[in-house]
């Protein structure tokens, strides 16, 4: 009897296991957009991303060799 009991937990503690590791969150993807109304070399991620926000995006950082302001927001 004590053997059944012992499988059945051990089945039951798989079953609880493996639905945890099924479950996936879904990352959002992020799109970005070039700033239309920075102007300048983008310095500071900070800077970049209050103008964005000013323009309607969630945020925005500094992209590139050349160091422009990216827009970013969800998509």
């Amino acid at each position: 009897m004590e053997i059944k009991r012992s499988l059945g937990f051990f089945f039951m503690m798989l079953i609880v296991l493996a639905s945890q590791e099924m479950v996936v969150p879904a990352d959002a993807r992020v799109c970005l957009s070039q700033s239309h109304y920075f102007k300048g070399p983008c310095a500071k991620d900070h800077n970049c991303a209050w103008v964005c926000r000013n323009e309607g995006f969630s945020g925005g950082r500094c992209k590139g060799f050349r160091r422009r302001c990216f827009c970013t927001k969800l998509c």
